[in-house]
């Protein structure tokens, strides 16, 4: 019986219950708003439940135990909005786009993104947990808009979606690329970009010319901050000579810069 009752207090963490239950009222009134189908439902669903128990196992594995927090509250809000976000460009490639609702919910979500950090900073509960939340939260974001977007302009848009991906499993094969990554204004500013033109791509405020422009250079620009980073940290690899350990603390520290403070 006590295992079972450990058991259960795992499965049903208060946050992460609130998090599906607000998932759930969400693609309700986005099916309401727009008529969401099979297919928006679907990812929404599969968004939730994913979400759901990524979150719960995270929250069990960190250590020391602290408490949710309200950063933390903040991203899980804003992990909200990019379920919604993922169910309305499901169904855009099923039925049709609802740009109105995708950028609405696009833009509070952006929003947003400025404000867990400061909101951590603030009340003094930073953590390599909320680190990699708000990342994982950022990261998938983009790779959504990523893809709604190369539905209008071309498959190379995905580019900028799946470029921080890569880069964490290319990291996996070569350990010095998890090095500790100085904080970097210009990485950061490129990071933010590249939600802000998804979005007015996605808003379709450009002829098609001009949003192609605006999405490449976006790319341009990742691609820059990941060759200086990388290069950064092969020199660091070659003057020290070895590669670097694969140890927890490194790991948060390229996690937490080089990921998504952006992508």
């Amino acid at each position: 019986m006590a295992l079972i009752g450990t058991y259960e207090t795992r499965l049903l963490r208060p946050e992460t219950a609130a998090g599906a239950g607000a998932q759930t009222v969400l693609l309700i009134l986005l099916d309401a708003a727009t008529g969401l189908g099979t297919a928006g439902w679907l990812a929404g669903a599969a968004f939730t439940v994913a979400t759901w128990a990524l979150l719960t196992r995270a929250l069990h594995r960190s250590w020391p135990p602290r408490p949710f927090g309200p950063a933390n509250a903040v991203t899980l809000v804003r992990t909200t909005l990019v379920g919604g976000v993922t169910a309305l460009v499901a169904e855009s490639f099923a039925s049709g786009p609802r740009t109105a609702a995708l950028v609405a919910l696009t833009a509070v979500a952006l929003v947003l993104d400025a404000v867990d950090g400061q909101v951590a900073r603030r009340t003094g509960t930073e953590s390599a947990l909320g680190a990699r939340f708000d990342m994982e939260a950022d990261a998938f974001l983009i790779l959504v808009l990523s893809v709604h977007v190369a539905g209008s302009l071309g498959a190379w848009v995905l580019l900028i979606g799946a470029m921080r991906y890569v880069f964490v499993a290319a990291a996996q094969a070569l350990p010095w690329l998890n090095g500790p990554l100085p904080p970097s204004m210009a990485r950061k500013t490129v990071a933010a970009l590249q939600g802000i033109v998804l979005l007015v791509a996605a808003a379709g405020l450009l002829p098609v010319v001009a949003a192609w422009l605006l999405v490449l250079g976006a790319l341009a620009s990742l691609v820059w901050s990941f060759g200086r980073d990388i290069r950064g940290l092969w020199c660091v690899r070659s003057r020290d000579g070895a590669p670097v350990a694969r140890t927890s603390r490194p790991r948060v520290a390229v996690v937490r810069e080089r990921a998504h403070e952006g992508v």
